[in-house]
């Protein structure tokens, strides 16, 4: 990995916890809120039929509620999502070859069972990356991490997914220094190849792993006592309840009714 695609990886994460110091009225909702409503639209899109494409699409509107109410850069999410997309075509990429059964007919163009299946992948992924992408930038990792804790998720994971938050900038900072040197101490592409990696990645290993051992111990002398603590203390009001409460009775709505079928059966008259 280059020193410049480290340093944007880097980047890319601190500006999701940036992004969670807005102040709009979704930053606002008490984050349990939030990850519920995440959690609702997750569990709704992922219990489809896998043959489902034109009755997840009303589903996008979660998503772009967001992003508009909680003022998220468009381009910059997508970006995000679109890192997702090779792991979601690698696992459609064979049902068009297994499901070959055609399914729908466009005039004399015959679509297989296989196509449609890989395209529902592919919706779905793009919708749950997208509504995980965005309640961390709306909430914070931080603050989901403290909403988890107290809705009785053992705190021992929940720490767990804190520090293993935390020390994803340690491994990134840490590489992009080894990457430097070795930059520095190689004179064309000497030492630059492959051979050399693996004692790079020990020598990365054993320099983030003094770096956390530092960090621990100064935690523990500013008093860590293994407690959440948060930027912004909010409190689960009647604003979460609609706001539970108006998504989930959307998403139970959008899961019975196909509305984009309802809606092309009232514009074309059949």
């Amino acid at each position: 990995m280059s020193r410049l695609s480290i340093e944007n990886a880097l980047t890319d994460f601190r500006r999701l916890d940036l992004l969670a110091l807005g102040d709009t009225p979704i930053h606002r909702l008490d984050a349990r809120a939030k990850v519920l409503a995440t959690l609702a639209f997750v569990t709704t899109v992922m219990s489809f039929d896998r043959y489902q494409i034109s009755a997840l699409l009303p589903f996008f509107i979660f998503p772009l509620c967001l992003v508009i109410l909680g003022n998220i850069p468009a381009g910059y999410l997508l970006k995000r999502i679109a890192l997702v997309i090779p792991f979601a075509v690698m696992v459609g990429l064979f049902n068009p070859f297994l499901d070959s059964r055609a399914m729908v007919r466009l005039g004399p163009l015959a679509i297989s069972g296989g196509w449609i299946s890989c395209a529902s992948i592919l919706i779905r992924a793009v919708l749950t990356a997208g509504a995980a992408l965005i309640l961390v930038s709306v909430t914070g990792f931080s603050a989901i991490c403290h909403a988890l804790n107290r809705m009785g998720v053992p705190q021992a994971f929940t720490m767990q997914l804190l520090f293993l938050h935390r020390y994803l900038f340690v491994l990134i900072e840490e590489a992009k220094q080894v990457s430097r040197a070795r930059q520095l101490r190689s004179f064309g592409s000497r030492g630059l190849g492959i051979r050399n990696s693996g004692p790079i990645l020990g020598n990365l290993l054993l320099r983030t792993w003094e770096r956390a051992e530092r960090i621990h111990l100064a935690m523990l002398a500013r008093g860590f006592s293994g407690d959440f603590h948060t930027r912004r203390e909010s409190r689960f009001g009647g604003w979460e309840l609609i706001f539970i409460l108006g998504w989930t009775i959307l998403f139970i709505i959008l899961r019975v009714w196909n509305i984009s079928a309802v809606l092309g059966r009232l514009l074309t008259g059949t």
